[in-house]
């Protein structure tokens, strides 16, 4: 009976799933603290997450910047530990710009952990960058091959990140990407660091990079990074992947600078809804529940999968479409009719709610979710006070009604028992 009730516009061209091996790199640890408005969490919170990405299938993770002072330093060599000790299917990385006293730090981690770190070392390489900075291309490109031939003389397999690359000219990018590789690093990472890109600049990019790495004849494995000025973080990355990426970068609740990193909570859903990962997410709620309570970043209400209403409606033709779902005794059904989103796939349930644009449905089956008797002078003095509000009722709103005695009928009034309090003798 399922087959041929939803027509999937998106499963028109399946050729556009991407044959490549790609994995997701977590930065929410990293860039993702870099924003003004997130905490930084306790060591002990950053261990309780690394271990729910390892159960949400991520593989990969900038577990911060060391150079950065002694506490980043040492949440670096803990966390490397943690994830050596538990055995995680986790892959560190640390983050440093191209400079010696910034790697070094890095290299020293991964000694005392006894875990090995790939460095990503990052440099800006736009025009605009390189005016504010007063650099030139030539130093640019000196500066990031002093710091990869320093990190590979260090031990360390080296990740080479243009800042800003999608705001980067083709002839620049030729010469620090081919330099990079011959300098010997193992992947390139392209940055939409200001949320400048779209899809369609974003597949023209890596499309670009691809034909230069594969002229080139090296081993090298391409990355994506992105920002969500525009709002387009997500579909970006998509867009990276299907032209060929090998790793996508985001963060926990897309926190990060600004408006933030790419959601990696909505791209593993994406991933997961378009059938390109088969990642067991039973414990993707829990770890944007973990990122927003370590952070101190709340969930918006209207946040796709985890936020309050994410499932949740009181509009009464939306609801009267699940109630009818339900009564088929289908709640595949009831998950899909009106969201794009089962909310059972990820351990969720849809809500109804009762308010001023409820129907009677909304309140009868409110009420007997509640195993509450359902009279009909009850649900018409409950909907009644929903139309005459601007809100959605709360619980406790409701069940105050459901005490109420019926209109007309009113308890009559007891005079109060005096009571007599005898007062000891002196």
């Amino acid at each position: 009976m399922r087959d041929g009730i939803i027509f999937d516009w998106n499963e028109i061209d399946a050729r556009r799933r991407p044959r490549q091996p790609f994995d997701l790199n977590d930065e929410t640890l990293r860039d993702g603290v870099q924003s003004p408005s997130v905490v930084d969490p306790p060591v002990a919170d950053k261990l309780e997450l690394l271990s729910l990405m390892d159960s949400i299938g991520i593989r990969s993770v900038n577990i911060g910047l060391p150079g950065a002072g002694k506490r980043a330093f040492d949440d670096v060599v803990a966390q490397a530990k943690y994830i050596q000790k538990h055995k995680l299917k986790l892959a560190p990385n640390c983050a440093a710009r191209t400079i010696e006293a910034d790697i070094a730090p890095v290299a020293e981690a991964a000694q005392r952990s006894g875990q090995k770190i790939v460095l990503y070392t990052f440099i800006g390489s736009s025009p605009i960058r390189q005016w504010a900075e007063n650099w030139t291309l030539d130093f640019i490109q000196q500066t990031s091959a002093r710091a990869i031939d320093f990190a590979i003389k260090e031990g360390l397999e080296v990740a080479y990140v243009t800042e800003d690359t999608t705001r980067s000219s083709p002839q620049s990018l030729d010469l620090l990407f081919r330099s990079a590789i011959d300098h010997g690093v193992k992947r390139l990472v392209l940055c939409d660091t200001v949320g400048h890109a779209t899809p369609v600049g974003t597949r023209a990019l890596v499309e670009w990079t691809r034909g230069l790495v594969a002229a080139s004849g090296a081993d090298v494995l391409l990355d994506w990074h992105g920002h969500n000025d525009r709002g387009l973080a997500v579909v970006n990355a998509i867009a990276a992947l299907d032209a060929g990426v090998n790793r996508l970068h985001a963060c926990g609740l897309g926190v990060g600078e600004r408006v933030g990193n790419t959601s990696m909570d909505l791209l593993l859903l994406n991933l997961k809804l378009l059938g390109w990962i088969d990642h067991d997410l039973t414990d993707l709620v829990r770890y944007v529940g973990k990122v927003s309570q370590a952070t101190k970043v709340a969930i918006p209400v209207n946040y796709p999968l985890t936020g309050a209403d994410a499932f949740r409606t009181a509009t009464g033709v939306h609801a009267a479409a699940i109630i009818k779902a339900k009564d088929k005794g289908d709640d595949w059904l009831a998950d899909r009719v009106y969201s794009g989103v089962p909310a059972g796939d990820f351990g969720l349930k849809q809500v109804i709610e009762i308010g001023h644009m409820s129907g009677m449905s909304n309140v009868r089956f409110w009420l007997a979710q509640r195993r509450i008797t359902a009279t009909d002078e009850l649900c018409q003095t409950i909907l009644r006070a929903a139309k005459a509000t601007g809100w959605t009722l709360s619980e406790k709103e409701i069940l105050k009604m459901i005490k109420v005695p019926a209109a007309g009928k009113r308890r009559p009034k007891t005079k109060p028992v005096k009571k007599t309090v005898k007062r000891a003798r002196a």
